[in-house]
């Protein structure tokens, strides 16, 4: 279970709390960034809001994986984000990353080194540890872009 508690922090740091790798992480980012900077196109970059949908629909699919056993979700679906019209919608979307977030953690505390180790839904993805350390690594990816997105939406007039 150490194993487990410690990757679960390394998966914290960079969508709940983390400081250490990025000097920043998730929630510090979108909870900064209003309705309508999240929907700005800065030229043909994906919007922060959709980079937030993104790495929250990976989220959801694989909790529900490992809840159910069910792979329910498709790299091709991953984004295809339903409109955000509203600062609500916005808001429930940041709700919704956070919260599966802590989810996804906690699904990971509880994994054993066993666990971790076994094949993750086919053998040819590897094992759990290789899918949750891929999934760290994809969120570092894109939050990267959020900073940077963020950044030059800051810089203009």
């Amino acid at each position: 279970m150490e194993n487990a508690i410690q990757l679960a922090n390394r998966f914290r740091e960079v969508l709940l709390n983390g400081k250490w790798v990025a000097n920043t992480n998730y929630n510090e980012q979108i909870s900064q960034v209003t309705f309508e900077q999240a929907i700005k196109k800065v030229g043909t970059l994906n919007t922060i809001a959709l980079l937030t949908y993104h790495i929250n629909y990976y989220l959801e699919g694989v909790l529900n994986f490992f809840n159910t056993g069910k792979m329910e979700i498709s790299d091709k679906f991953s984004f295809e984000m339903p409109p955000l019209n509203h600062d609500s919608d916005w808001i429930q979307l940041k709700s919704n990353i956070l919260k599966n977030a802590e989810n996804f953690a906690l699904a990971i505390e509880q994994m054993s080194d066993t666990k971790l180790e076994s094949v993750f839904l086919d053998k040819k993805y590897g094992t759990y540890r290789r899918n949750i350390e891929g999934m760290i690594e994809h969120c570092y990816y894109h939050l990267g872009q959020i900073v940077l997105i963020r950044k030059m939406i800051n810089d203009q007039p």
